[in-house]
């Protein structure tokens, strides 16, 4: 059985929500006739995410330091598929939105992209509007939200994957290098603006909308932040239950 397509998942403490994106996810494979593994990517957790995901039956790997970008390449080191998905441990992949990134990979004319981000509950006027704001840029300036990212397995190898220097932010390098790299090979970078991916909204239940703004807006100006841990902490945090 030949893997055509590999979706990866860092989790760290992921036990809430891995199973509901896994019981998506697999539905949503179920519908697609080329064959993909899962890979969940247990990075360093202190909670039952492991042992959730292996029943699962898909494949877990550890990786010990806490860090979003290691995780991510390191389930590329050991995915099959020449079409790599990274997924959130809290986002939930549609089989549209599943069908339609394999169908842009596999068309010879795209590279990989992202798409635009929908919350699964209604969000705060404010923070719907900061949302949509998002989505704007991302189009415009073809940009792939870290919730959901698809490429070539080339365009990630030849690109050297995310940058393991950075604690949050890496897949903004990595939209900005495979979209160089796809246009040297005639390639288009992707937005897939339909179906939206849908994506918990728990960071606005642990940070308030302007806590999220002010370290946002603190990294956009500092941008050498995203190098310390200390500020990248929303993506980082998980409440003690």
């Amino acid at each position: 059985m030949t893997i055509s397509y590999s979706i990866i998942i860092p989790a760290y403490n992921e036990e809430k929500w891995l199973p509901k994106t896994l019981d998506i996810l697999k539905k949503s494979m179920e519908t697609v006739e080329a064959e993909g593994e899962i890979i969940v990517v247990d990075n360093n957790s202190t909670d039952n995410t492991a042992q959730i995901a292996k029943e699962y039956s898909v494949r877990v790997i550890h990786e010990p330091i806490n860090r979003i970008s290691r995780a991510r390449n390191a389930g590329v080191k050991i995915a099959k598929g020449q079409f790599l998905i990274f997924l959130d441990a809290d986002t939930f992949l549609s089989p549209d939105l599943l069908k339609k990134a394999i169908s842009n990979l596999s068309s010879g004319k795209c590279c990989g992209g992202g798409v635009v981000i929908a919350a699964e509950k209604a969000l705060h006027p404010f923070a719907q509007k900061v949302l949509d704001l998002w989505n704007r840029i991302s189009i415009k300036f073809g940009l792939a939200a870290g919730c959901f990212i698809y490429c070539l397995r080339e365009g990630f190898e030849s690109t050297g994957g995310f940058s393991e220097k950075v604690y949050a932010g890496e897949e903004i390098f990595f939209s900005y290098f495979l979209k160089a790299w796809g246009k040297k090979k005639g390639l288009d970078f992707r937005i897939i603006l339909s179906p939206p991916i849908l994506t918990s909204i728990r960071k606005l239940e642990w940070f308030t909308v302007y806590q999220m703004i002010l370290r946002i807006s603190f990294i956009v100006v500092f941008p050498y932040a995203v190098r310390f841990k200390i500020f990248c902490s929303p993506w980082y945090y998980r409440p003690k239950e």
